[in-house]
């Protein structure tokens, strides 16, 4: 059992009212420990703390910021065992996962936006008689909301940028997943971050979250999270002319065609359905095979599904852990009956999986795989965020595209195919701000991120992460 504090002004403090919320380990079903359930209160003083702080970040010399954070980074690679540790025990993912994949990328975050920051620049226009320039200032206390399926993956995405800026941060992660953003706020202090900078505040999202939407001195809010949540952050946020950037659900189509290197697409597309028990936004949900290669796509597909093995996530063997929490585990198994009720078939999984002790009480869903749905079914149209998949044939490219733009969604797509004028058709006509083809996960950190439709605006990473974390100021003279 562990209670764990707000990290506010280089300090952990309790919550201002006292109150806890239960905080529960996945792969077991117990009860972990305790977070503060924050309020309005806890927001105003980190917002005080950030407000204090900013003028010291925002003016100290670049190179003594990209040092710190640097430092950081250095500091989440030192730690990386008890960081995966961490993160597997609240998220349900595998330790392994974790290791390689979460934490590595969260110290390369920081490593990459304190580069960054040394390479910033912005524009001048000469003319005649004039000259005009750009500058790029911080925009002073910015919010950084984040999900629960890469806890420190996804909040060092928001916030190395932000401080990198020149910001200070109110930040909240998720209350499922708590404890790596906990153990941030230390590897901040040792690294020299000055007190206020980042501030990091555990909570409900209709409480904490929203009391960091609607603070009058936070100036902008980026948040990754459901579609649902991110359009109430809108229409809060909106009427008050905040800047956001918001990277909600997917429902992503993985199309795969006869002239695909076979190999290299079965092996990645087991990754893409399944990687972190299906619990990332680009996971491919939604896979369509060219009939010509449907049957044998199914009989390989099914057979390495149905190999993959479910359990505890400290095993090196397992490949997927726990889903995150029960409610979610509820809502997964709901949406596999939804399926049955419209006609799916469900060929691998389907079901829960009960487990030995310790862990016969944790949340374990076996990978599934739904055949016999069309395009425009609710299984088909809607986020399950879990690891259930449907495949469905196709016959012509044509077809293979409307039925990958059928969604209100549009964050990423993959393409498995070696003809060079097919893949570059459907790359500009897929709906969606990622196109991979014949990969998938590849991320080079100057792309811009980000999808289109119910999938989100705005983008993040490389110069655009930057740039939203700034104000254009143009200077003129003549």
């Amino acid at each position: 059992m562990q209670t764990i504090q707000n990290f506010i002004n280089g300090q952990y403090v309790p919550p201002k009212a006292g109150k806890y919320i239960d905080n529960f380990n996945p792969a077991t079903g117990n009860l972990s420990g305790k977070i503060p359930d924050s309020d309005i209160e806890d927001i105003e003083a980190a917002v005080r703390a950030a407000t204090a702080a900013f003028p010291v970040w925002a003016n100290m010399p670049l190179d003594h910021r990209h040092d710190i954070l640097c430092s950081v980074a250095d500091g989440i690679l030192q730690n990386l065992d008890t960081l995966a540790e961490a993160e597997s025990s609240d998220s349900g993912k595998t330790v392994t996962t974790a290791r390689t994949v979460d934490i590595p990328r969260a110290a390369q975050n920081f490593k990459f936006f304190a580069t960054a920051l040394l390479h910033f620049a912005s524009e001048s226009h000469h003319a005649p008689g004039s000259l005009s320039y750009t500058l790029r200032q911080p925009l002073g206390v910015v919010g950084c909301i984040s999900p629960w399926n890469l806890p420190l993956y996804l909040f060092t995405w928001k916030i190395a940028p932000a401080l990198a800026a020149g910001n200070c941060v109110v930040g909240k992660p998720s209350e499922v997943t708590p404890l790596t953003a906990y153990l941030l706020g230390n590897l901040c202090n040792a690294a020299g971050l000055p007190p206020g900078v980042l501030n990091i505040v555990q909570g409900l999202g209709p409480k904490a979250g929203e009391a960091i939407v609607r603070h009058p001195k936070i100036k902008a809010i980026s948040f990754t999270g459901s579609t649902r949540a991110g359009s109430e952050i809108a229409r809060i946020a909106a009427p008050i002319f905040k800047k956001l950037s918001l990277e909600l659900g997917g429902k992503n189509p993985n199309l795969i065609f006869a002239d695909c290197d076979y190999d290299k697409m079965l092996e990645t597309t087991v990754r893409s359905s399944f990687n972190n028990q299906g619990q990332i936004c680009l996971c491919g949900s939604r896979i369509y095979v060219e009939k010509s290669i449907y049957p044998r796509f199914k009989k390989d597909f099914l057979e390495r599904v149905k190999n993959l093995k479910v359990g505890n996530p400290s095993d090196p063997n397992n490949n997927l852990g726990a889903v995150v929490s029960k409610m979610h585990f509820e809502k997964v198994l709901g949406c596999i009956e939804l399926a049955k009720e419209e006609g799916g078939q469900i060929l691998a999984g389907g079901s829960a999986i009960q487990m030995p002790a310790p862990f016969d009480n944790g949340w374990y869903i076996a990978p599934t795989v739904i055949e016999g749905l069309s395009a425009e079914c609710r299984t088909n149209q809607e986020e399950i965020f879990g690891p259930v998949v449907t495949i469905q044939p196709f016959d012509t490219d044509e077809q293979a595209l409307e039925m990958a733009n059928s969604t209100d969604y549009g964050l990423s797509a993959t393409v498995w195919t070696n003809n060079l004028q097919r893949s570059q058709f459907l790359a500009a006509n897929l709906q969606a701000g990622i196109v991979w083809v014949n990969t998938w996960m590849l991320r080079d950190l100057r792309t811009p991120f980000g999808g289109v439709k119910n999938s989100g605006i705005g983008r993040e990473g490389g110069w655009d992460a930057m740039r939203f974390f700034t104000e254009a100021k143009n200077v003129t003279f003549g």
